[in-house]
Order: C-alpha cells, then sequence, then structure tokens
C-alpha cells in the first residue's frame, strides 16, 4: 500500500507544492516563538530517556514478545546455496536489502545528533530503513538533536521515516505540523506514535486523547503518507481495525516484551509515587507476536511492521512467517548507536546474517517462500 502525495493544495495560509513524488514544499508563515522552558524540559526528558533504556532494567517481567512459543520445522535438505537466498524487499517505494527498519529511539537532546548521524549512516550502507526519534523539539526549536534534511543527504535511497505523538497532530493544524515534519527530514513518510500508557505515567503527559482517531483521518484524507504505530505495548486488533476505518494502511504494532516505557518513565522518578505506579504496569501489553498476527487478520492488505523486543534475525524470521512485512528494532540497537556508525553496521549485518541463514534452514530462497515455512505443532 504505497503513499499518494498530493497534487497540490492550499491549507490556510500555508500553499503546499510537490517537489517530487512523495516530497512537499512548504511555504509558510513563521511559527510563533516556543516555549523555551517547555523545550529544555523535554529535552531533558529524553536525554534521561537514552541514560535509563541504557543504564537500567527497563524490560517487562514475566511479559515476552511471544516469539519463543514459534518454532520453525528444520529442514536438513534445503537444496539452496545460502549465498543464493535473498531478503530484499521494498517499503514506501524504496528498495530494501533486507526487511529491517531501524526503529525511533530519540529526537531533540544534543546528543542524539551524533546518534542520528550513526543510525543514518549505516541505513545508507546496509540498504534498510530508518525511522528517527520524534521531531517535536525539532519543529519547535529549528532542527535540533541533527533532525534536518542532512539525513536525508546521508541516507539518500533509503526509507526515511519521520515521528510525531498523536499529541501533536490534535486541533486545527494537525496536516499542517505533518507536512512540516515530512519536510523537515525530507521524509517518505511519518510515524505517528500511540502511546497514552506512557503519556499518562509521564508526569505533565498528554491525557487527552480526545479526537486524535479524527486527527488520523483528517491526515490521511490530506493524502500524507503516515504509519500508526505503538512504543512497546502493542496495536490491539480493534485499534487496527477503527484505524483501517478510516484509511490508515500503514503499521508498526510495537508490541511488548522489548523496552517498557511505563518503567522507563518511573525510573526518572527513583522511589517516587511515579515508579510505584509504572512498577503496576510491569506485565502490561500485547507480545509482539500476538500483534502481528492480529493485525493481518483484521488487515490483509495492510503493510505491518513487527517491532517490541525482536532479538535477533530469528525473531525477525518468525515475525515475518506471521504476517510481518518488516521488522524493527530500536533498543537493542541503542548502544551501537552512540558508539559509531561501524558498530551500527556490525549489529545489523549480524542480523541480516542470522535472517538469512534462518531462511536457508526453513528451504526458504526469498521473503515469500519463508513466509509459508512450515511450524512445528507445539500443542
Amino acid at each position: 500500500m504505497e503513499p499518494v502525495s498530493p497534487k497540490g493544495k492550499e491549507d490556510g495560509g500555508t500553499v503546499f507544492a510537490p517537489a517530487c513524488p512523495q516530497r512537499y514544499l512548504i511555504l509558510m508563515t513563521k511559527p510563533s516563538p516556543p516555549n523555551m522552558n517547555d523545550i529544555t524540559d523535554i529535552a531533558q526528558r529524553k536525554a534521561d530517556h537514552i541514560e535509563v533504556v541504557l543504564g537500567e532494567d527497563v524490560g517487562f517481567g514475566r511479559v515476552t514478545n511471544g516469539f519463543e512459543a514459534i518454532r520453525f520445522v528444520h529442514n536438513a535438505l534445503p537444496e539452496l546455496a545460502l549465498a543464493d537466498v535473498d531478503v530484499s524487499t521494498s517499503f514506501v517505494g524504496r528498495g530494501l536489502k533486507a526487511p529491517l527498519l531501524i526503529s525511533s529511539m530519540t529526537g531533540g537532546p544534543g546528543r542524539a545528533e551524533a546518534i542520528n548521524i550513526h543510525l543514518s549512516e549505516a541505513a545508507e550502507a546496509l540498504g534498510i530503513a530508518l525511522g528517527v526519534g520524534s521531531q517535536r523539539i525539532a519543529l519547535e526549536a529549528q532542527g535540533a538533536g541533527g533532525l534536518t534534511p542532512d539525513l536525508r543527504r546521508r541516507a539518500p535511497s533509503i526509507p526515511l521515516i519521520g515521528n510525531l505523538g498523536a499529541a501533536q497532530i490534535l486541533g486545527d493544524h494537525g496536516v499542517t505540523t505533518t507536512k512540516r515534519a515530512i519536510e523537515m527530514i525530507e521524509a517518505d513518510a511519518l510515524f505517528i506514535h500511540l502511546n497514552p500508557l506512557q503519556e499518562s505515567v509521564q508526569p505533565g503527559g498528554d491525557t487527552d486523547w480526545r479526537g486524535v482517531l479524527k486527527a488520523l483521518e483528517a491526515v490521511v484524507t490530506a493524502g500524507l503518507p503516515i504509519i500508526v504505530k505503538e512504543v512497546g505495548f502493542g496495536l490491539s486488533a480493534d485499534v487496527i481495525r477503527r484505524l483501517t476505518d478510516v484509511g490508515v494502511t500503514l503499521f508498526d504494532v510495537a508490541g511488548a516484551g522489548g523496552t517498557n516505557w511505563a518503567r522507563v518513565e518511573g525510573a526518572r522518578d527513583a522511589d517516587g509515587p511515579t515508579a510505584r505506579i509504572a512498577s503496576a504496569f510491569t506485565e502490561w501489553g500485547i507480545p509482539t507476536a500476538q500483534a502481528v498476527m492480529d493485525a493481518r487478520s483484521v488487515a490483509p492488505g495492510a503493510t505491518i511492521i513487527a517491532s517490541g523486543g525482536i532479538k535477533d534475525g530469528v525473531d525477525a524470521a518468525k515475525a515475518l512467517r506471521l504476517g510481518a512485512d518488516l521488522v524493527g528494532q530500536a533498543a537493542g540497537t541503542l548502544g551501537a548507536a552512540t558508539t559509531s556508525t561501524d558498530a551500527v553496521v556490525s549489529h545489523f549485518q549480524e542480523m541480516i546474517d542470522t535472517l538469512k541463514i534462518t531462511c536457508f534452514c526453513t528451504g526458504s530462497a526469498d521473503l515469500a517462500a519463508l513466509k509459508s515455512a512450515p511450524l512445528l505443532d507445539n500443542r
């Protein structure tokens, strides 16, 4: 389901005209000055997020991603050459050498600029997709955290996906804000992330979610390419159905089993009330494997990304077998992302090699064959 660019339209005092397919030229009046205190608070929170995810256990308790229950039938006679296994695919109109997405991690703080450089260069080298962290601060503070067209210059050929929270598209300027976010990094599409639990636990979070579905519908009606995602608690079948009804065709289920963002927010409060509230949600969410199957069952024609606790290429293969089109990983990459471009390349090359070996040992010459590879009956 490929996104379609608008042919040129006027929205209030703003004129939009496509510069090329899936790109938007935006001529607009100067935005209102940002509240610098708010920006500083948000930037500090996002910097805290990086430190917490890198340094603390903020996963789930007993809840896993669900893929341990999925086992392939081993094929001892594959009649293939490993070197001939083809894991290439396409996404939002661009070719990929592997069905992988570097998932949204961080946006805003100064440290994020180096992270985004490493990720964009690695994604281009490997031929995989890249989703950036939230662009909220970048939109209000003119390109903070390296979220500028420089990312596209570093990664000219890969799918590049922007990112905003659902709260940022509410109100009369949702379509305009979405277009600005896309243009800011010359993105091919924009993640709109749904994170009601995280916002509820976070002090000062956005907790009025009335009108989000209508706002998403407005963005879709405007012809903008969006991907609706969770942040680690899963999109349910009912939510996928409601989003499909308003025209959304691309989803990242972002299921449970990886980073628990309620616990991330709790960790910022140490032994305070936020930490105690967050701990009640240690086992909350829909495991990624279940979320993928549910999404595919209610939206058979949709493009589905599986993320949430993806550990390696075997997990990626299982997600693809259950119905995903692409597989994302975020927290598992963050350590490499803070180190160097080469570290990110090495990390994902291992994942690609493991995926190819999984295909080889199931007798799957390509991703189409993998989607019908036999599974063990564990009943």
